[in-house]
């Protein structure tokens, strides 16, 4: 893969990180485009974003560290790492959430309606950053003997994130850029049918835990944390837990709409 993007001896600009600027910034246009296009105030939307974004790569950082403490503690310099490759999307999720019900709150947004223009552009930046993902070396897959499986050649990539070099590996964040994609278009299209408030977002969280858990199967990266005594991964629990919360939302609307 290509972990640095431009190197100019003395600076390196890391493709992980542009391309999760890419993610950011196209996920902030259609953000403000769709949030215009349904009547509420895009520009409103952006900033309320801009922040989400910030405390969710905190959180993704900050899961990430949390499940790979040992690796921290034995080697504080590896934080310095973080800056080029790395994360766990569902810490900065969570992260993320939380920031936006305490900042909605401020703004006097309608909760479920704001998470509604917000999601889909979450799941289109998502899909960019695993491209980054891909080519940083993170996040990698199980030895794979199928066809469209990946060999990592880069120490670089090694270096940064342990990437294990000359193995052929299953595509881990290409299979979770092409469903993040997918469920991008869903949810775009199910915006548009301008359904009760917090639909899309409990689509959100019953599609992407389900899909999160399945593909984590495919998972390689074994450092990443595991619970029940190894027999799911921390994202797999998680996944769950998105997957349960989505389910009871999408019930609480339903409820609420029959009275």
């Amino acid at each position: 893969m290509h972990p640095i993007l431009i190197d100019f001896g003395f600076f390196q600009l890391p493709t992980y990180g542009v391309l999760v600027a890419l993610g950011v910034m196209v996920g902030l246009v259609t953000l403000k485009i769709r949030g215009d296009r349904s009547g509420m105030d895009g520009a409103r939307l952006v900033d309320v974003a801009l922040w989400i974004v910030i405390w969710a790569l905190l959180g993704a950082k900050g899961l990430l560290v949390l499940v790979e403490l040992p690796r921290y503690l034995g080697d504080p310099g590896q934080i310095l790492g973080l800056f080029r490759a790395g994360g766990v999307f569902l810490g900065g999720f969570i992260a993320a959430v939380v920031a936006g019900v305490v900042l909605m709150r401020r703004y006097q947004l309608p909760a479920l309606r704001t998470m509604d223009a917000i999601i889909p552009s979450l799941a289109l930046g998502h899909a960019i950053g695993r491209i980054g993902c891909l080519m940083a070396g993170c996040c990698w897959g199980r030895v794979c003997e199928l066809p469209w499986a990946v060999t990592y050649t880069d120490p670089q990539a090694a270096a940064n994130v342990g990437t294990p070099l000359h193995v052929a590996l299953h595509p881990f964040p290409a299979y979770a850029a092409i469903f993040n994609f997918a469920l991008y278009g869903f949810l775009e299209w199910l915006y548009g049918r301008r359904l009760a408030p917090g639909r899309v977002f409990s689509a959100y969280l019953m599609l992407y835990g389900l899909g999160r858990f399945a593909l984590e199967w495919t998972r390689g990266d074994e450092s990443r944390g595991f619970v029940f005594s190894g027999l799911l991964s921390t994202s797999q629990l998680i996944g769950l837990v998105l997957f349960i919360i989505g389910v009871g939302l999408n019930l609480w609307i339903s409820r609420r709409s029959d009275q």
